[in-house]
């Protein structure tokens, strides 16, 4: 078999098809000098190959095919995705496959200098598919990165996942993405960066928005985050939004809970302004680097010291609204998309 597990760092974005958007974007970011969390991706093949080798790409499209006409009423997709979802999960890793994703865990888990390293286990679509499969923080040990893998694959087969292909007239029964698997950052607060205002498509300025602990409360909406604004041309903050936090998300033993904010947190600042201004003029460089705005997600490590403490574990298109949209093709059309993302 062909290599199908690669660090980071020997990606960029021209292996899109090879590993997903996301896991490009990563080994991108790496070469660019950015900080990103050591990890490494499992490609499209491998999905591939597990789906091969235990002949459940042959029972998925016995179970699809048949009923793929059907699948519009979201009772019977509900089964479908139940079944199938079973099936992955349920199946064991094919031993030599099981073994290069442990190998390249211990070798992650010596780089760091920790035993069973705490990690992110994330989904990287090929087609992008903004919230439609999953992610998974805090997965600690060989057998737990093993069993959360084939849950994000088991992800391209949830009923969002499923309905979005049938609305793109994609195949429903084969999705094969890609996963990224890194180090959790220790994250005193996170959120996300864009390089645009979203609502009127301003890009002189860039906004970061970010809560305390883990990003899963600001991309999830679970909170309103803090929000800041930032002049492109001097990053000159020229306003805030100081919210009063009441929720963030944390580590737990396994997994992650949501708790309550300290009192003495909730309406203090998530980022102190040389935080604001680093994470400003990074996301500016890799607008540049790419050519258009940028939807990007941060953290900052509790344990280190500024400015080696910011992270980044995402860098995306912006999706955003264009000043004259009654007049804008553009627009109209991302609009439709944004309708299945």
């Amino acid at each position: 078999m062909e290599q199908w597990i690669y660090r980071f760092e020997e990606l960029g974005t021209d292996c899109s098809d090879l590993v997903g958007k996301k896991c490009a974007n990563l080994g991108e970011m790496s070469k660019l000098g950015m900080r990103v969390p050591y990890g490494f991706a499992i490609s499209v093949q491998g999905f591939e190959e597990f789906m091969n080798l235990t002949g459940l790409a042959r029972l998925v499209r016995e179970r699809i095919e048949p009923c793929r006409d059907m699948l519009k009423k979201v009772e019977v997709c509900q089964d479908e995705s139940r079944a199938v979802q079973c099936l992955i999960e349920s199946t064991a890793m094919p031993e030599s496959m099981r073994q290069e994703i442990v190998n390249h865990y211990r070798e992650l888990c010596r780089k760091v200098g920790r035993q069973d390293l705490p990690v992110a286990v994330r989904s990287s679509g090929v087609v992008s598919m903004p919230g439609q499969m999953d992610t998974y923080l805090n997965i600690i040990g060989e057998d737990a990165v093993i069993e959360h893998i084939k849950k994000v694959w088991s992800s391209s087969y949830t009923v969002r996942a499923m309905m979005y292909r049938i609305e793109k007239d994609l195949p429903v029964e084969w999705a094969p993405i890609g996963v990224a698997v890194m180090m959790l950052v220790d994250a005193k607060s996170a959120g996300v960066v864009l390089t645009v205002l979203p609502t009127t498509g301003d890009t002189t300025k860039v906004v970061i928005e970010g809560n305390w602990g883990l990003g899963e409360s600001v991309v999830s909406g679970e909170i309103t985050p803090d929000s800041f604004t930032v002049e492109k041309d001097d990053l000159q903050i020229v306003s805030r939004m100081v919210t009063r936090k009441q929720g963030m998300v944390v580590r737990e033993v396994s997994g992650t809970t949501f708790v309550p904010v300290p009192e003495e947190l909730q309406e203090k600042p998530c980022l102190d302004d040389a935080e604001l201004v680093a994470i400003a003029k990074t996301a500016l460089d890799v607008e540049k680097h790419f050519g258009v705005p940028q939807d990007m997600e941060w953290v900052v490590d509790k344990n280190l010291p500024f400015p080696e403490n910011i992270f980044w574990v995402q860098a995306r298109p912006a999706k955003y609204t264009k000043a004259d949209k009654s007049k804008d093709v553009d627009y109209i059309i991302n609009l439709m998309v944004g309708m299945f993302d």
